[in-house]
């Protein structure tokens, strides 16, 4: 009789060689504990424009961005409840066409964040993120982008719509042109 881990182990090492033809990379990481994740190319750090072009929700506008996503709370109110987020995120996974499907390796992101005026529960702003991308490129490197623009939106050195219009084209030439900023 195999037991999990053994049967674990065997999947891992017949799906390990499909893995890394496709550019995924195993990533062990040690913070008290080992915790084994896929490292997925970058080309997975962007969405698939077809599947997650972006939307954006109707309650912020560049008139009320003080009442809306500059208050310090507001995500808090907008933000759609787990148990939606997680069956689509199981649902986008397949669409994705990702092979690890480790709920954990992936964080339900809003591709116009809510920070900036996405979406909440629209599936074209929600998407699979990958956390651990080559190069860096995964999910927490793009908290970090959606925290500085809505900085840069509030404090009226950007506008909202030109921060959207960046974060859902292409995030990581945001991350690039915007993280340099003072």
């Amino acid at each position: 009789m195999i037991t999990h881990r053994a049967a674990l182990l065997l999947a891992c090492v017949a799906v390990s060689p499909l893995a890394h033809a496709h550019g995924y990379r195993w990533h062990h990481s040690h913070g008290g504990h080992s915790e084994r994740t896929w490292t997925l190319p970058r080309r997975d750090a962007l969405p698939d424009p077809q599947l997650t072009p972006g939307a954006i929700g109707g309650a912020v506008t560049q008139a009320n961005i003080h009442r809306t996503i500059c208050r310090y709370d507001y995500t808090r109110t907008v933000r759609p409840p787990e148990a939606y987020t997680e069956r689509l995120k199981r649902r986008q996974i397949r669409e994705y066409g990702y092979t690890d499907h480790w709920l954990r390796d992936y964080e339900e992101d809003h591709l116009i964040p809510l920070e900036l005026g996405g979406s909440p529960t629209s599936p074209e702003n929600l998407w699979p993120e990958p956390r651990h991308v080559v190069g860096g490129w995964g999910a927490y490197r793009k908290d970090r982008l959606e925290n500085r623009l809505n900085h840069l939106v509030c404090r009226g050195r950007l506008s909202l719509r030109a921060a959207q219009d960046a974060i859902a084209t292409d995030w990581i030439g945001a991350y690039r042109r915007y993280m340099s900023l003072g």
